[in-house]
């Protein structure tokens, strides 16, 4: 496998332009955290786990690859169709080669946590984002449960070898942040451990790990702690038995035609199987406040998570003031909502973004310049973002997407609605997490050229 660090492939520029009303029926892809944690959950559990609907980006399928090499057997059976015939809990063998998890943080983070529970010693790398990205947070807590960093790069960066724990020590630990990896890095160390494992968060972060691992057998009590925390208790060494997993379709990627159908005049759209975890479901909350008709039917749970068929209808938005408590349930959908905002009618104010600026890139300035540069009103004070709404956008624009994904998609949505085509530097990057966006778009009804 190649890191992608060598010779950038050639920007390939895309604009998209006023178009006819968004019609059809569609599913998006499947969600990413999901996705991740169904490889690795199949991969320790014993026997046969059937996945449907997974997310088959590049991030993912170096998840499947690494627990391939970590022992499990791993196969596609058809379109987003997978199995996984695991090893059991703490059954992982040593890989002969290091493991590369290409692009993926969580992938890469949560398979530490799995690994540091086991007997064997293994070597994380990545391409060079990956490499620069602190790991230190994910290995200090698992250190205290025995495993060890035999090698790494400076400041605790990848490539880093870990040697997991011979007999692994239950802890009670609080995260210094709120975050899904460390503790679900945590947790799954924590299942290879004796007694209880417990892990404590004063700001509750997603809890897909939770849910999916009550799914595969395993004994977890969540309750809250104090105002907005958690405190997670796993009983060590389960037998964790091969399930079936429907992947929901991701609440991240369904915020793209959401949000194009309801600016597009006399759209009305269907999308399926929509995961509703109240921990993901910000953005749809505050357009429903924005003025949104979106309809939820067919209510129904897999591996503990919620999903429910949406119909989207266009509507004429007003601007709201988004708290800052809602942001860890809408992180990546911000981008987005700046675009509804711009054709909401007044002013909307996003509160307490500063998360935004550590992603692909500084998320929030870039925000801020692909609505100016598309005759917005918005202003960033401090660390929230102002949009000026007046019910129609100029266009004309050409949005530097900075290698980002939800950028270029963004800038794509709103060039769909806008008065001028609004154009995007380069749409290699799509495919990070929505490879089908544009033929989906298109088939809906969305004019790019």
């Amino acid at each position: 496998m190649t890191h992608s660090d060598g010779p950038a492939a050639v920007a390939t520029p895309l604009s998209a332009r006023k178009s006819s009303a968004l019609k059809g029926r569609e599913r998006v892809p499947g969600d990413k955290s999901i996705s991740h944690r169904a490889l690795i959950l199949g991969a320790l559990a014993v026997g046969e786990t059937r996945i449907t609907g997974l997310l088959e980006g590049e991030d993912v399928l170096n998840t499947a690859k690494a627990m391939q090499a970590l022992g499990a057997q791993v196969a596609r059976t058809g379109d987003f169709a997978w199995t996984v015939r695991g090893v059991g809990v703490a059954g992982f063998a040593t890989p002969r080669n290091a493991l590369d998890f290409g692009n993926s943080g969580t992938g890469c983070r949560l398979v530490m946590g799995a690994v540091a529970g086991c007997p064997i010693e293994a070597t994380f790398d990545g391409d060079a984002s990956l490499r620069s990205r602190p790991m230190r947070r994910i290995v200090d807590p698992l250190a205290l449960m025995g495993a060890r960093v035999t090698h790494s790069q400076e400041g605790g960066r990848l490539p880093m070898t870990l040697q997991g724990a011979r007999d692994p020590l239950p802890i009670v630990y609080r995260t210094p942040v709120a975050s899904a990896q460390i503790k679900s890095a945590v947790l799954l160390a924590g299942l290879s451990a004796p007694g209880t494992t417990t892990v404590i968060e004063s700001e509750a972060s997603r809890d897909h790990t939770e849910l999916m691992l009550r799914h595969f057998g395993a004994q977890i009590v969540s309750e809250k702690e104090g105002v907005h925390g958690r405190k997670i208790t796993l009983t060590g060494q389960p037998e964790l038995r091969g399930a079936n997993v429907v992947v929901p379709a991701d609440p991240s990627s369904a915020a793209f035609p959401i949000v194009a159908a309801l600016v597009v005049p006399g759209s009305d759209i269907v999308l399926t199987d929509v995961m509703t975890n109240p921990l993901r479901t910000g953005l749809f909350t505050t357009l429903r406040e924005m003025g949104a008709s979106i309809e939820e039917s067919e209510v129904r749970g897999d591996a503990g998570e919620p999903m429910a068929q949406f119909r989207i209808r266009a509507s004429k938005l007003h601007g709201v003031e988004v708290p800052p408590e809602r942001a860890p349930s809408m992180i990546d959908e911000y981008l987005v909502l700046a675009v509804a905002a711009s054709f909401a009618e007044g002013t909307t104010i996003m509160r307490g973004l500063q998360e935004l600026r550590v992603k692909e890139s500084d998320r929030l300035e870039a925000t801020a310049a692909m609505l100016r540069v598309n005759g917005v009103k918005v202003e960033i004070s401090g660390d929230d973002l102002i949009v000026e709404g007046n019910g129609r956008v100029a266009g004309g624009g050409l949005v530097a997407t900075h290698m980002d994904h939800r950028i270029a998609m963004s800038a794509l949505v709103m060039g769909l609605a806008s008065e001028q085509p609004v154009t995007i530097d380069d749409t290699t990057f799509i495919a990070t997490s929505f490879p089908d966006f544009i033929p989906m778009m298109q088939r809906l009804g969305a004019e790019f050229a």
